[in-house]
């Protein structure tokens, strides 16, 4: 996967509905989970605001889809312009500003599956991969569909 999906992904991650955890409310599992990722972990409360608003965007059908600002700052390097981020937030925002100008913003998704809800990186060809599992959460919900199609209705 490439590093800025990855970043994304993970930082989206962050919160698990399937085990109702959230990394970002315990401050040491916080830092830890940046000190990981050799980054600054910054405030919980703009981290948690920044994630709520980009699984939004991809389709968290659990969240408003709210506006968001942040400033950048840009260095130019030997490389070229860079976005420069001074924490994690910054540098969720930087990777998820990359993947929309290389046009793989598109393959970051939400599994539909309301008790699982993961963000994942679709890496199929024609970008049409809906479950963050097939062996999982597609098997449940193909499992769901075929139990509701055979099921007969009981006359009362």
């Amino acid at each position: 996967m490439h590093p800025d999906a990855l970043l994304v992904v993970e930082f989206l991650n962050t919160v698990n509905v399937e085990k109702a955890t959230d990394v970002l409310n315990e401050p040491d599992t916080w830092r830890r989970w940046a000190a990981e990722r050799g980054l600054r972990p910054g405030a919980a409360a703009e981290a948690r605001e920044t994630r709520d608003a980009l699984r939004a965007a991809i389709g968290d059908p659990r969240l408003p889809r709210t506006p968001l600002r942040a400033a950048a700052t840009i260095s130019l390097t030997d490389d070229g312009p860079a976005l420069v981020a001074e924490d994690v937030t910054g540098a969720a925002l930087a990777a998820a500003t990359r993947l929309v100008v290389s046009g793989d913003w598109e393959r970051i998704k939400i599994c539909p599956a309301d008790d699982c809800l993961y963000a994942f990186h679709d890496l199929s060809r024609n970008r049409s991969r809906t479950w963050c599992s097939m062996r999982v959460c597609g098997n449940r919900e193909k499992a769901r569909v075929w139990r509701e199609r055979t099921t007969t209705p009981v006359d009362a």
